[in-house]
């Protein structure tokens, strides 16, 4: 393969809840850290690194990234500006979140779509003006059925709640092994593109119209600019 893809992948998280099924990304980001011996520092909009690896057959230039702050609705703009600062496009990135359509260890991936609800997968599309970016959905379940009485209450206990330790264990390990596999899917699918031209004829423009609003507006959120 003649180019080296560029991707940035982050994983969803409650900094607040460190363990929760809600915070399955974080968990995800530092064991894609130790399977690739890439080192996390931190920086003013969280904790980040970068490394060339190799995934299956797959070199990538890979930057992992997870977000410090708490509220999931908040992450977009940070995300956003890190993706800015280091050259990723949106179909460039990959997002790694909780799902509750999906059963516990169980992983899925996209590209586009729907958010399904996700408060931080909404916070993304929001900021970056786009839903154009690549998904791995992190099966935790439910816990609850729709319509069992006070369902959106115990439906936010199943997600702030822990991890058990058999989903873990499987994220962990044979988990991670699945993730690994889905991001090497995701660079040889941008290898291609880069070969058939595609990325920049859909996303110059794009690249510009960001550049643009990254000048005319600080799109930190307040506790970063402290």
């Amino acid at each position: 393969m003649s180019h080296i893809p560029k991707l940035l992948v982050t994983g969803l998280g409650n900094v607040s809840y460190p363990g929760a099924r809600n915070s399955v990304g974080h968990l995800l980001i530092d064991e894609l850290a130790s399977r690739t011996g890439i080192s996390l520092s931190h920086g003013k909009r969280g904790f980040a690194g970068e490394g060339i690896v190799t995934l299956g057959q797959t070199p990538i230039d890979l930057t992992l990234y997870k977000c410090k702050f708490g509220q999931l609705k908040r992450v977009g703009r940070p995300l956003t500006a890190e993706c800015r600062e280091r050259g990723i496009r949106p179909d460039m990135l990959v997002v790694m979140s909780d799902s509750i359509y999906d059963n516990p260890c169980q992983l899925r991936h996209c590209f586009g779509g729907s958010a399904y609800g996700h408060d931080g997968v909404k916070s993304v599309i929001r900021a970056l003006g786009t839903s154009d970016f690549y998904r791995l959905r992190l099966g935790v379940g439910r816990g609850v059925h729709p319509s069992m009485v006070l369902y959106k209450f115990l439906l936010y206990e199943h997600i702030s709640g822990q991890l058990p330790p058999e989903e873990r264990q499987f994220w962990n390990g044979d988990g991670g092994g699945l993730v690994c596999n889905a991001i090497e899917k995701i660079a040889r699918a941008v290898i291609y593109k880069i070969e058939e031209g595609v990325i920049e004829e859909k996303y110059a423009r794009d690249a510009i119209e960001i550049e643009m609003m990254a000048q005319e507006e600080d799109i930190l959120p307040q506790e970063v600019k402290d």
